[in-house]
């Protein structure tokens, strides 16, 4: 067979609960240069003909194949799936930012479901679900033995309806049990604000259809609130667990010179090797440019990224461009390292898979698979950082073609100034200082005083 299948959707994220995977319009073409392995059908027809005729309980065809498909994929990397029609439909959904669950970013680690980061302003953000959790059980049914698609199945329903999660922390001597009430969840995935005048600040939870636009949106509506050009920008990227190739591009394109290379993959087959840049026709969704009307000194204004273990993905793309091109500060900690790129082909049963077909690599030709990206200025949080996980930490991880999967060193930040306790306060009932924020800001200060002693 040498059917080509176009307009297939690229994704550069884990698997997700309610959303959030990096997808692009790319072709991808079934070559079928390789014979069928007779002899190992052979030993797949009796395995099938033995369960059907030998197993303690009838199994329905359909099951079994869908079974077997799901092996097939799962048993490849930690990122290849298989759908079915229900399955696609959600995960089509996911990616339009708006889904019905808990709104969790998940991975599978010695059979259980491992948290990779909750998502922002969604039930399991609310409830307290934090980054490297085990969830152990969904109600009464324990997770150990569900394949990913059952547990996201399990943990999904209709809105309004409650789910129990029993969760295994590392840092807890008994389970947290949990009950959440799923939504429908809207997730914006842009945020802005002026964190004092002269600097803004915007964060990109996930990287969804309408991104770019709303980001240009953004940027605009904080040049316009200082009323004066900014003396610095933070882009926040933390615990982004990826979204739309798209996305990233045109995120990255707001501070790149136009046609810069924001990304290019490699796989085996022409179609999986691409090279995006920072020019429209690789971001927008239609339309004109949703840049045209932005300041000119977002190409120049001072820029810190920030970023941690669970930035990954399309994130760590716009992360990894902007440190290549020296156009901004990374600031934070070592990034999940996702640095695979998948195919999304719709299947004739309205079902679809989800497959590896290359591996994506920074402008300079770095690739952060089980890597991450390398900040410029460590600045730890106040998270549970030693009980996060990573690309690395996955079951079947692709391997780094650049060799090594140790990260190199960053130097670290001035820790932020703890701020004095008032009258009558004590530490205990202060509100949390998101002291990586404050890192961030302080580096930005330091920059616009270079700046000044040095303005060329």
């Amino acid at each position: 067979m040498n059917t080509r299948i176009r307009k297939l959707t690229l994704l550069t994220t884990g698997a997700l609960l309610g959303g959030a995977l990096t997808l692009s319009i790319q072709a991808f073409a079934d070559k079928g240069d390789s014979v069928l392995p007779l002899n190992e059908l052979r030993t797949f027809a009796e395995v099938f003909g033995r369960i059907k005729q030998d197993y303690v309980e009838p199994v329905e065809d359909k099951k079994l194949i869908n079974e077997a498909i799901r092996g097939m994929l799962s048993g490849l990397d930690p990122h290849s799936d298989y759908f079915d029609p229900k399955e696609f439909k959600d995960f089509k959904e996911g990616t339009q930012g708006e889904f019905v669950g808990l709104g969790i970013e998940i991975s599978m680690e010695d059979g259980l479901v491992k948290v990779v980061s909750p998502i922002e302003d969604t039930p399991a953000q609310k409830a307290g679900i934090k980054s490297g959790d085990f969830i152990v059980k969904i109600d009464d049914t324990p997770v150990r033995g569900l394949s990913i698609n059952d547990a996201v199945k399990r943990m999904r329903g209709l809105p309004n309806t409650k789910v129990t999660l029993t969760i295994a922390r590392k840092t807890e001597t008994k389970p947290i049990v949990l009950t959440l009430t799923r939504a429908t969840i809207q997730t914006k995935s842009v945020k802005s604000r002026l964190l004092e005048p002269g600097f803004g600040y915007v964060r990109v939870s996930q990287f969804q259809e309408h991104t770019v636009e709303n980001f240009a949106s953004a940027l605009g509506s904080l040049y316009k609130d200082n009323k004066a050009p900014l003396n610095g920008l933070i882009l926040d990227l933390r615990d982004d667990p990826g979204g739309l190739l798209n996305g990233a591009v045109g995120v990255s394109a707001a501070f790149l010179p136009k046609d810069a290379l924001v990304v290019y993959t490699e796989g085996r087959v022409a179609d999986a090797q691409m090279r995006l840049y920072a020019s429209p026709k690789y971001y927008l969704r239609g339309g004109s440019d949703y840049y045209t009307k932005s300041p000119a000194e977002l190409k120049t204004v001072p820029l810190v990224v920030l970023v941690n273990a669970g930035s990954a993905s399309a994130s760590e793309i716009v992360a990894g461009a902007l440190q290549d091109h020296k156009r901004a500060l990374i600031v934070g900690t070592q990034t999940f390292g996702k640095g695979s790129v998948q195919s999304v082909l719709p299947l004739s049963n309205e079902g679809g898979i989800k497959l590896t077909t290359a591996r994506y690599f920074t402008p300079s030709g770095r690739s952060i698979q089980a890597k991450g990206i390398t900040p410029d200025i460590t600045a730890e949080d106040n998270s549970d950082a030693g009980f996060r996980i990573r690309e690395a930490d996955l079951d079947k991880h692709l391997s780094n073609p650049n060799g090594g999967e140790e990260a190199p060193k960053s130097k670290p930040a001035a820790p932020a100034a703890k701020p004095a306790a008032k009258n009558g306060d004590s530490d205990s009932n202060a509100k949390p200082v998101d002291s990586q924020l404050e890192q961030a800001l302080n580096v930005l200060k330091v920059q616009q005083i270079l700046l000044k002693k040095n303005p060329s």
